[in-house]
């Protein structure tokens, strides 16, 4: 069990000017530009403290984060959203479609009972007791939301990261993709860990946490599209083999 699986953070420099934070089965990821930080997910509310440490060893504050950019709304993405938010005014992005769930975390859809999912998965167990540690079950919404335009690009934040529209997940799923880094950064559209049966290699998510599988198998011909190298989810190491084995594997992985 790794150190971060135990539930200590880990801070990990994945590519040039991103560096990955994963704490309680759960990663966020900090991009550095000249123009300051943008946090991709922002993981949940125990993990203030690496974030702090995480900024502090990049020779940064908590007040060079100029966003908080979702790739969806779920409370192990949205937990120091609203902190953030209040303290330092840092704006939070997410797609028009998961505004609702960023304002209501626990209220989302998904396919099957996420109690009877965790008894009959019990390899999901400790992956759900550290993420209750951390906070899972006091997540606060974010009401004053930034909506990414409905055009496809960049937005407008450090590191300019381009919206990859891929639903299913949730109805608002984004990935979000580094060109000039060639790192995706895949949420939980694509994994390398579901949280809720345990069990690893690139994957989507259960149906006890996701909307709908099989739009969420469909769009990841999207992710598949931008061809990057380095693909960083939501729950998971990274994933070095490039985002067309991933996104093979976890069509062949569903269709098992």
């Amino acid at each position: 069990m790794t150190q971060a699986a135990a539930g200590r953070a880990s801070f990990t420099t994945v590519a040039e000017g991103v560096h990955r934070v994963s704490e309680a089965f759960v990663n966020f990821y900090l991009v550095e530009s000249a123009d300051g930080l943008t946090l991709v997910d922002s993981g949940l509310p125990a993990m203030w403290k690496s974030l702090e440490e995480s900024v502090r060893g990049l020779g940064h504050a908590i007040g060079d984060i100029r966003a908080v950019v979702l790739t969806h709304a779920h409370f192990d993405h949205l937990g120091l959203a609203h902190r953030l938010h209040m303290e330092f005014k840092v704006p939070v992005w997410v797609h028009g479609g998961d505004s609702f769930i960023a304002r209501h975390p626990y209220r989302y859809q998904h396919e099957k009972s996420r109690f009877v999912f965790a008894l009959a998965h019990p390899g999901g167990f400790p992956v759900l007791a550290s993420m209750t540690k951390a906070g899972a079950l006091r997540v606060k919404g974010v009401d004053d939301l930034t909506l990414f335009p409905a055009q496809s690009g960049s937005l407008p934040v450090p590191g300019q990261p381009e919206v990859v529209f891929s639903p299913g997940h949730t109805a608002g799923h984004c990935g979000l993709y580094l060109r000039d880094r060639d790192v995706l950064f895949s949420g939980d559209a694509l994994v390398t860990l579901d949280p809720y049966s345990g069990r690893t290699g690139p994957r989507i998510v259960a149906g006890a946490a996701t909307m709908d599988s099989r739009q969420n198998l469909d769009t990841l011909t999207q992710l598949a599209e931008t061809g990057a190298s380095l693909v960083l989810p939501g729950h998971g190491e990274p994933w070095t083999g490039g985002i067309g084995e991933a996104v093979a594997a976890a069509r062949r992985e569903a269709a098992s």
